[in-house]
C-alpha cells in the first residue's frame, strides 16, 4: 500500500497519516509483518514534518498496531494467531500414517479392512460435539449483524456467531457476560486491544475487513459525470475511504469528502449527485436533496482470514481427542 495524504480533504495531516495506517491494517491494505517506511522516509514522501510521523508511529505502537524491531525498522504487528497448521506437524502425522499402513499390509489387512478400523476408532474416540459460540464485536449494530452472518456462513455446522457492539459491551453487564462465555471473540485489528481489556479472560482475535462486493459493484457502476461526495463518521477514516472509492470508481473525476460534524460537510452534500456514506454515517441521509443517490461504504469480513484463522479453531479436529472408551461386553 502506498501511503498518500490528500490535501483536498479537510482533515489534519497527522490524523490522515494515522488513519491511513490504522485503517489500512483493519481493512487489509497493510498485512501483518509488512515493513513500514522509516519516520524520515515517510515524512519526506508525504512532505510533512518528521515529528508528525514520529508521533503517529508512537501512538500506533502504544495501540499495539505496529512494532519496532531493533535495527530493522517499523512493521505492522502480527496478529499472534497462526494462519495455518505448521508443516512439520502435518509431516509427522503423514509419517506415522505410513508406518500404520506398512504394518497393516504386513499382516494381510486389505485397504477396506484398514479404512473400517480407522473409522470405527474415530467414532469411539471423537467426543460428542458441543455447541460452539463466537462473538463478533463491532461498532454499529446493523453492520455487526451482517458481519456475524457472513462469518457464520463459513464456520462448521453447530457454531453460532452472536453480534455485539463495543457500546453494548461497555454498558450492558449481560452483554459482557455473553461475550465472556463465548469460545472466541472476533473484532477489528484496531479494536483488539480495547476488547481484550474489557474481556481479560477471553480469547480475542482480530481479522481484517474488506469493502463488500455490493459496495464495489455500486461504485463501479457510477456515471462518470457524477459529482461524488463522501462522508465518514470518523475523520481519520476519510483518507483511506476516499482512496478506496477512487480505486473502485476510477472513472469518476469529481470526488469531495468531509467528516460528520464539520462545516465542510454542508458544501459536500449540496454539491454532490451521489453520496457515499461510511457505516455509521446514516444521519446524513435526511439532509440529501431529492434525487441524490446514497451508497453505503460497507465492509465485510475477509474470507481468507475467516478460513485460515477462525475455522481451524472451531473445526471438530480442534476439539481434541477423547480418552479411549472401554468396550462394553
Amino acid at each position: 500500500m502506498k501511503l498518500q495524504i490528500d490535501r483536498e480533504l479537510p482533515v489534519p495531516l497527522g490524523l490522515q497519516v494515522k488513519g491511513l495506517i490504522e485503517y489500512g491494517i483493519a481493512c487489509g491494505e497493510l498485512s501483518p509483518g509488512e515493513r513500514l517506511p522509516s519516520v524520515r522516509e515517510l515524512a519526506d514522501s508525504l512532505a510533512v514534518a518528521p515529528m508528525t510521523v514520529a508521533l503517529v508511529y508512537r501512538g500506533l505502537r502504544e495501540a499495539g498496531l505496529i512494532e519496532t524491531r531493533r535495527g530493522r525498522g517499523s512493521f505492522v504487528a502480527e496478529s499472534g494467531e497462526p494462519r495455518r497448521r505448521p508443516r512439520t506437524e502435518i509431516a509427522e502425522i503423514q509419517r506415522r500414517l505410513d508406518h500404520l499402513i506398512d504394518d497393516a499390509v504386513a499382516i494381510g489387512l486389505t485397504p477396506a479392512d484398514l479404512t473400517g478400523m480407522v473409522q470405527a476408532r474415530l467414532s469411539q474416540r471423537r467426543p460428542r460435539r458441543r455447541a460452539r459460540s463466537v462473538v463478533m464485536l463491532g461498532l454499529f449494530r446493523d453492520a455487526t449483524r451482517a458481519y456475524a452472518a457472513a462469518i457464520q456462513s463459513r464456520l462448521p455446522p453447530g457454531t453460532t456467531v452472536q453480534p455485539l457492539t463495543m457500546d453494548e459491551l461497555r454498558g450492558d453487564e449481560s452483554a459482557r457476560l455473553r461475550a465472556a462465555e463465548a469460545e472466541l471473540v472476533v473484532t477489528f485489528p484496531n479494536r483488539q486491544r480495547e476488547a481484550a481489556a474489557l474481556l481479560p479472560d477471553s480469547r480475542v482475535m482480530a481479522i481484517r475487513f474488506i469493502p463488500s462486493e455490493e459496495t464495489r459493484r455500486a461504485l463501479a457502476g457510477l456515471d462518470p459525470l457524477a459529482r461524488l461526495g463522501i462522508a465518514s463518521r470518523f475523520a481519520d477514516f476519510l483518507p483511506i475511504m476516499k482512496s478506496g472509492v477512487q480505486r473502485f470508481a476510477p472513472h469518476v473525476r469529481q470526488v469531495a469528502g468531509a467528516a460528520l460534524g464539520t462545516p465542510a460537510l454542508d458544501a459536500v452534500i449540496d454539491q454532490s449527485d451521489v453520496m457515499v456514506l461510511s457505516t455509521g454515517a446514516e444521519s446524513v441521509l435526511p439532509r440529501l436533496r431529492p434525487g441524490v443517490r446514497a451508497i453505503e461504504y460497507r465492509h465485510s469480513p475477509d474470507p481468507v482470514d475467516v478460513d485460515q484463522q477462525i475455522v481451524p479453531l472451531l473445526s471438530p479436529e480442534a476439539e481434541g481427542i477423547a480418552e479411549p472408551q472401554e468396550a462394553v461386553p
